[in-house]
């Protein structure tokens, strides 16, 4: 990708590591092989780009940016998402520790940790009256458009954004921002 994108454009100037996979299981039963290949897509995908990128970046002797795409799964519990979430967490920090790595080359390096986002993928396996009690759950109402979550990429890649490096900026409508609280609780508050 790396070598096609210097064919085309002369140069690297950004490098996003957006592949990922999520296989749901439970953490009792969940299978070696589902594990491997989660740990080896979301993270060493991540990472060899990350690496190959970065290379690339300090030979052009004019730096870039590097963005890898965490998830709210990285900060918070989400049932059968285990090993999901200790891949996204991985992710924000390695993102931290190349910052120590990468910074005298000029390359910057973020992370972004979307939430609930209506990709084209999700559109297909998500009904649409779900996405409604979804958007129940958020407090700006709704899951995130794929435009929302390419803004913070644009702008942690461009000159605007050139002094931010090691950051993980949260895209998930305010849902970070909430605790848990039980269900039981909420109903004891309300005289149920």
């Amino acid at each position: 990708m790396v070598d096609q994108a210097v064919s085309r454009f002369g140069q690297l100037n950004i490098a996003i590591a957006n592949a990922g996979i999520t296989l749901f299981g439970d953490f009792l039963d969940y299978p070696p092989e589902d594990f491997y290949k989660v740990i080896q897509l979301n993270l060493g995908g991540s990472f060899f780009l990350a690496q190959a990128a970065a290379r690339q970046m300090k030979s052009q002797d004019s730096g870039g940016s590097l963005l890898f795409m965490s998830s709210v799964t990285g900060h918070q519990a989400h049932k059968n998402l285990s090993a999901d979430g200790m891949t996204k967490a991985a992710l924000e920090m390695l993102a931290k520790g190349l910052v120590v790595e990468l910074s005298e080359f000029g390359i910057n390096v973020n992370a972004i940790a979307p939430g609930f986002t209506r990709t084209p993928r999700l559109n297909k396996l998500v009904p649409e009256e779900r996405w409604k009690a979804i958007g129940e759950g958020i407090p700006l109402g709704r899951a995130a458009t794929p435009e929302e979550i390419a803004g913070p990429l644009l702008f942690l890649s461009s000159d605007l954004g050139a002094h931010i490096s090691g950051a993980v900026i949260a895209i998930d409508g305010g849902l970070g921002a909430m605790a848990a609280i039980p269900p039981a609780f909420i109903a004891t508050l309300k005289g149920k």
